[in-house]
């Protein structure tokens, strides 16, 4: 297991960051780890990498503990933080052979994850004359130098443009085919993009940990159909599968089922049946941005 974390809890005075937080990671997975602003993420990330204690609990990297052998945990993560700390004066070498020095790690790592991370035409550069999303990648060369077996990635891709934000997904994604890879975000659309699974936290608390695929599963359906003439809900909820009935004006309905099913035949269906006609149907499964609203709001 790449990473077991065991009834975590964190205070900050009177605030509880994390409340008995459980999960494990395993090797080669690329997990996603979500919550609102405030809910522990980072916290929780700082834990794994050492540089904060936790009051209660146990937790390790690689089967190394982060509190009585932080030491082995540093020398097999590589952690990419929120507020990504470069010396903007360096060049991008130059920082990267800096690093190294202080790794202790062969220097001959440098050129390789300047490849590794496509940062060979910038090479030459002060890391200020960089865009965001080359910064990051600066980052991220930085964090795989000593060629650790878990990455963990806090916001990596905060502020970037959208075409910046494609390469370093694409680029995560890459180097998740050989590390274990714990990536706190906010934007669902990055989940998707790279994840195997999600973390679902609010208030110190995990509310859902589940395959991505499997989280889709459980969503519901929404199905929005448009009679000829009024119906009463109560009629439409004679439907297989149906939680829900709203009329949302005239004589459109929102049909929310709790199946992942494509209801709209049987709606079409139950509709002829009935003698109604249907003047337009169409399905808006709920996407993963609307479960983690409904599981964090």
């Amino acid at each position: 297991m790449s990473i077991s974390v065991q009834h975590i809890s964190k205070s900050f005075g009177s605030q509880k960051a994390l409340n008995d937080v459980s999960f494990e990671i395993k090797k080669g997975e690329i997990v996603g780890f979500l919550g609102p602003n405030g809910a522990g993420k980072s916290t929780m990330m700082k834990i794994l990498t050492t540089s904060s204690l936790a009051d209660e609990g146990e937790a390790t990297v690689n089967s190394f503990d982060v509190q009585s052998e932080k030491k082995k945990v540093q020398q097999c993560v590589g952690y990419l933080p929120e507020h990504n700390p470069l010396y903007l004066d360096m060049y991008v070498k130059e920082y990267l052979l800096f690093n190294a020095e202080v790794y202790q790690c062969e220097k001959g790592n440098v050129q390789a994850v300047i490849e590794q991370t496509g940062l060979t035409p910038e090479a030459h550069k002060k890391i200020g004359q960089l865009s965001k999303g080359y910064r990051q990648r600066v980052g991220l060369a930085a964090a795989l130098l000593h060629d650790p077996e878990v990455l963990i990635l806090d916001e990596p891709t905060t502020g970037l443009d959208p075409n910046q934000l494609l390469d370093i997904r694409k680029l995560i994604k890459e180097i998740g085919k050989q590390k274990t890879i714990m990536l706190s975000t906010h934007i669902m659309k990055e989940v998707e993009a790279v994840c195997d699974r999600v973390i679902i936290i609010n208030k110190g608390v995990v509310v859902a940990d589940k395959k991505l695929e499997a989280l889709r599963d459980t969503q519901e359906q929404l199905i929005e159909v448009e009679f000829d003439y009024r119906v009463e809900e109560a009629f439409l909820i004679k439907l297989p599968n149906v939680v829900s009935v709203k009329n949302t004006g005239g004589f459109v309905y929102e049909i929310t089922f709790n199946t992942s099913n494509d209801m709209r035949p049987a709606v079409f269906d139950f509709a002829h049946d009935n003698e109604l006609k249907t003047l337009q149907l169409s399905r808006k499964n709920k996407n993963l941005e609307s479960l983690f609203t409904e599981l964090t709001k």
